[in-house]
């Protein structure tokens, strides 16, 4: 069958390659590929910044956000042929560390879990895949056209879990969101801010395209000018680009007693200036929190098939801005201004 690889650590390797059916060591559930979203990670892969592949293979079978059909599945699985699913991406080391066992493989201790298409696990670019049922969510079939949009909306869902966990150390009566960058990312966490009634601002350098367009029909606010220029002052802040000048101008809008959640994963070695004796003075003496975050658990994914359950679809399908064949990777790779999502198409039309 078909699959999207890269020779990890080869920088370029991508390829469509010829690989084994799935073994039944990979999970007692066949699922049939549906399609794939790609985003920086996968970017990053092929760049050969990272990557792993399984124990004994050169080949890394590319894909993380994911969604699939059930073809085969036992009785006693809760799941049947022709369920919708999503594949979890991160598994817990073999020897669960503490937080593992605990189900939370999202915030693993000692560093030995596992994730498709990243690192030690193949990916879901494939025509067919393998999980159990404990690693697989079932989705309603009203989101099948959208349904690819549950694992980057799951780590929005983890964030925030977290942010109103956080606000609950004391009152918490949060007013106003602020994100920062309207990728898919940045546009799921203001979803998910609207969905919470918050009034919702979103900055991203762009002045044309959809972005401004989506972000407005969500009801939200959107910003083309300078981070601090806005004078917004934010009870909750979530930066989705990992651009280290907007992390530091995100750090001065907080309100008294926010909460600023850090998903944007930065590239190392940038230096820029940075007084961080006024960025400590502020979040001491604010009561400011400031965190970082990444991946989800299964919780996370469940949270997530309610938020996409209750957005609006068209939407939705909106983000997805290219549907491109499988046999068409590499267009899919070329990134085209006015891309939001692309998504590889894996079906019989791929």
């Amino acid at each position: 069958m078909r699959a999207l690889t890269v020779r990890p650590g080869v920088a370029d390797s991508l390829a469509l390659s010829d690989v084994d059916e799935p073994p039944p060591s990979e999970g007692s559930v066949l699922v049939d590929g549906l399609c794939v979203g790609l985003c920086g990670t996968d970017t990053e892969i092929v760049s050969a910044e990272y990557g792993e592949a399984p124990p004994g293979s050169e080949l890394l079978v590319l894909g993380h956000e994911n969604l699939g059909r059930v073809a085969q599945a036992s009785p006693d699985s809760g799941l049947s042929a022709g369920d919708l699913v999503v594949g979890i991406v991160r598994r817990p080391d073999p020897e669960p560390c503490a937080a593992c066992a605990a189900g939370e493989w999202d915030m693993c201790r000692n560093g030995k879990y596992v994730e498709h298409g990243i690192k030690g696990l193949h990916g879901f670019a494939r025509e067919r895949w393998r999980a159990d049922p404990d690693a697989l969510v079932r989705l309603d079939p009203g989101l099948t056209d959208v349904g690819v949009l549950l694992e980057p909306t799951t780590i929005l869902a983890k964030a925030w879990e977290q942010i109103d966990r956080i606000g609950r150390r004391a009152y918490w009566s949060p007013r106003v969101a602020v994100v920062t960058g309207a990728g898919p990312v940045g546009l799921m966490a203001a979803l998910l801010g609207v969905q919470r009634g918050l009034e919702v601002h979103v900055f991203d350098r762009v002045t044309d395209g959809p972005k401004p367009q989506l972000v407005a029909d969500l009801g939200a606010t959107y910003h083309a000018e300078h981070l601090p220029d806005s004078k917004l002052e934010a009870d909750v802040l979530i930066e989705c680009t990992g651009v280290p000048s907007v992390i530091v101008d995100l750090l001065s809008l907080g309100a008294n007693d926010s909460v600023t959640c850090l998903t944007g994963v930065s590239s190392v070695g940038a230096t820029i200036p940075l007084d961080i004796g006024g960025l400590n003075r502020n979040a001491v003496l604010r009561n400011d929190v400031i965190f970082g975050t990444v991946n989800a658990n299964r919780r996370h994914y469940e949270a997530g098939v309610a938020a996409l359950a209750a957005a609006d679809r068209a939407w939705l399908n909106r983000l997805i801005s290219r549907r491109v064949p499988l046999a068409d990777f590499r267009e899919a790779f070329a990134r085209k201004p006015e891309d939001v999502k692309v998504v590889l198409e894996l079906g019989a039309a791929g």
